[in-house]
Order: structure tokens, then C-alpha cells, then sequence
């Protein structure tokens, strides 16, 4: 059955982050006690970030944090994230919240039980027999397996409405008591921010139609100390392995093609990968992995540059800019997240009747 997408939300915390000032303060943190920084925090400037957004303001991270203090932050931030991608997504879709059959919340950099969905359920209008999928721990492939997860669900009831919902406060998890690599390329990249995704079997009266076909996934083993989380009793500390470009370049390649073969498409018959950029050095990895010429993935750059690494969400950032653009044809959504794991999904974007 074909699945069709609706509506598509991308939306922002109040904090702008400039990466001069984010590159100040951490500068004040780290340069007495980290030997390192010196050399490290020169990333600042030649990441491709220019800013960023967070769901609290820079002077928040100039004290200590326990994990109730970065739980508050996160319910609270996640949850108006929440609210706003759904709003806007619906509107854009034209439906309301109460015909929403299943919601599919994609969050891996906070812990909320009752999930999110629950504790938006009065403010959003949802129905009271919605089904509700919570995922977490996908980091940044939770954008394209989020949604290929939300259309698996739409085939199966093509007269449901499904909605998804991708919501990551990266920041929350900076950390400048463990003095590691991870934490200063964490600081350097990574920002907040949320989408939402409306999707169902009915084919949309609008001027651009998107196809979303089904969705392939690829583990590689022995890869866990990748990327992740450590958890202690601080918080959640990131894991982000500096071998991930080269592994790009290594394995991105087969693993692709191996999603190409899987979903019937080949590499000749592909416009435009929309992918997620991890980081400036992952986007020239996955160009040249994928022979893809320089600077092909521009899109994947302005969204790094404007937002940061939003962890999630960013890549449906990436996927609406480019259908901003009026971009038809045969493409394919792709990304890297913990496990080590690679998430594809194909979506042809063709002329609508509007």
C-alpha cells in the first residue's frame, strides 16, 4: 500500500546559541583544566556550525548539573517542542489532533515515563483510544527510523492517520566534569529542536506529493563504543567515537547499496540522498563514499550551519529544505546512530493535482 506524507514540521527552543559564544564559555570551562582544549577548540570554528538552539540559555551550562536538574530541563523543553512540531504539522497537514490514529514519538536525550505523548495529551487534543509508540535510544538515525517506522504502521491501516513526532534537547547532556574528547565535539556540534511528520494512505490534493516507500536498516557488530550514551550519576555522557568519518568512507558504500538492493533501487536511479550531517567531516565522508560530487549535499550543510547536530530531528530539517526548493524524483533518507546503525528510507517526490 502506498503511504503519503501530509504535513511536515520542523521547529526550534527560544535559546540561540551564536558558536563564538558557545566557543567563550567553553573556553572558561575547559582551559584551566583540560590540556587538550587548546588544540580541540579550534573544531569551533571549522565544524560548519554557525549556531545553534537550546530549550535553555547559555548561562545554564556555566554551573553543575545532577540528573533531576537535566530531567526538569528536559521534560520541560521536550514537552513545548512537542507541542509546537505537532501543531504546525497538522496545520500544514490540514487535520486536527483529534484524528490522529497513532503517534509514533521518537526521543533518545531524556527519560520521560509517562512518555511525552502522554504528558501533551490534554494540551495537544489528542483521542482517548490513540495508539501511542514511544521510541527511544536511536540517537541520530531516530529521524528516518522514526519514519519508517510510521509508514510500516500506515501500510498496515492505510485509512489511519499516523503522526510522528521526533523531539531531542541534545544540549542538556553537556558535561564539563568528565574531560573527554567527546564532550568538547559534543559542545562544537550539537543543538535542540523537533519535527513532526503526518503520514496515511490517502493520496494528498496538493501541488507536491511524497511517496514514502519502506524502510531498511543495517547493524554492523562490535560497534557499540561508537556512539551512545554512558549513564552515571551525573547525567548521560555522550559517546562519540572520532573513527566515525573514516568509517563512513569504509562502510557507508556497501551498506547503502545493500539498502538500494533491498528496497528494488539503484545507485544510478537515486536524484538526491537526503541525509543527516553528523558533521561537516560526515557529510564529505557520505559525498565520497557515495561518489557523489563536492558539495552535493548543500542542503545537509545549511541545516549543520543554522542549527547544529539536533541529534533525531535533523534530517527531516534537511528533508524539508529540500522540498522547499521544489526538488522532484527518486530519493533516498539516510543516517547514522548508535548500534553502530545505518537507517535508509526511499521517497519519490512527484507533481501533485493542486
Amino acid at each position: 500500500m502506498s503511504v503519503y506524507l501530509h504535513g511536515l514540521s520542523t521547529t526550534l527552543p527560544p535559546h540561540c546559541l551564536e558558536q563564538r559564544d558557545v566557543e567563550s564559555r567553553a573556553t572558561d570551562l575547559f582551559a584551566g583544566k583540560y590540556p587538550q582544549f587548546a588544540r580541540l577548540s579550534r573544531t569551533f570554528r571549522t565544524s560548519g556550525v554557525e549556531r545553534r538552539y537550546s530549550v535553555v540559555p547559555l548561562e545554564w551550562f556555566m554551573v553543575d548539573h545532577g540528573w533531576n536538574s537535566r530531567s526538569d530541563a528536559y521534560l520541560a523543553g521536550a514537552k513545548a517542542l512537542f507541542i509546537q512540531a505537532v501543531d504546525a504539522a497538522l496545520q500544514d497537514a490540514g487535520w486536527s489532533a483529534g484524528e490522529v490514529d497513532c503517534v509514533v514519538t521518537v526521543s533518545s536525550t531524556g527519560i520521560a515515563t509517562p512518555t511525552l505523548d502522554a504528558q501533551v495529551f490534554t494540551q495537544v487534543g489528542f483521542r482517548r483510544d490513540i495508539m501511542r509508540v514511544p521510541v527511544f535510544g536511536l540517537g541520530c538515525a531516530g529521524g528516518v527510523t522514526g519514519l519508517s517506522i510510521a509508514q510500516a504502521l500506515s501500510s498496515a491501516k492505510p485509512n489511519a492517520k499516523v503522526l510522528l513526532v521526533v523531539v531531542e534537547a541534545c544540549s542538556l547532556s553537556f558535561r564539563a566534569d568528565r574531560l573527554q574528547k567527546a564532550d568538547i565535539i559534543a559542545a562544537v556540534l550539537f543543538g535542540d529542536g523537533a519535527a513532526a511528520a503526518c503520514l496515511s494512505g490517502a493520496k494528498p490534493n496538493t501541488r507536491q506529493v511524497v511517496t514514502l516507500g519502506r524502510g531498511h536498516q543495517t547493524l554492523w557488530p562490535d560497534t557499540l563504543n561508537i556512539m551512545g550514551w554512558d549513564v552515571d550519576d551525573t547525567g548521560l555522557g555522550v559517546v562519540f567515537d572520532r573513527s566515525i568519518p573514516e568509517f563512513v568512507r569504509t562502510e557507508f558504500a556497501q551498506a547503502t547499496t545493500g539498502a538500494l538492493h533491498a528496497t528494488g533501487l539503484s545507485h544510478q536511479e537515486i536524484d538526491r540522498y537526503v541525509c543527516h550531517p553528523g558533521g561537516a567531516k560526515v557529510v564529505a565522508a557520505i559525498e565520497e563514499a557515495l561518489l557523489l560530487p563536492a558539495l552535493d549535499l548543500q542542503a545537509e550543510r545549511d541545516v549543520l550551519r543554522d542549527y547544529g547536530n539536533m541529534s533525531a530531528p535533523t534530517v527531516l530539517f534537511v528533508l524539508k529544505q529540500v522540498l522547499s526548493t521544489g526538488a522532484r524524483g527518486q530519493m533516498m533518507a539516510c543516517a547514522l546512530g548508535p548500534g553502530f546503525t545505518a537507517s535508509y528510507l526511499p521517497l519519490y517526490v512527484g507533481e501533485g493535482t493542486r
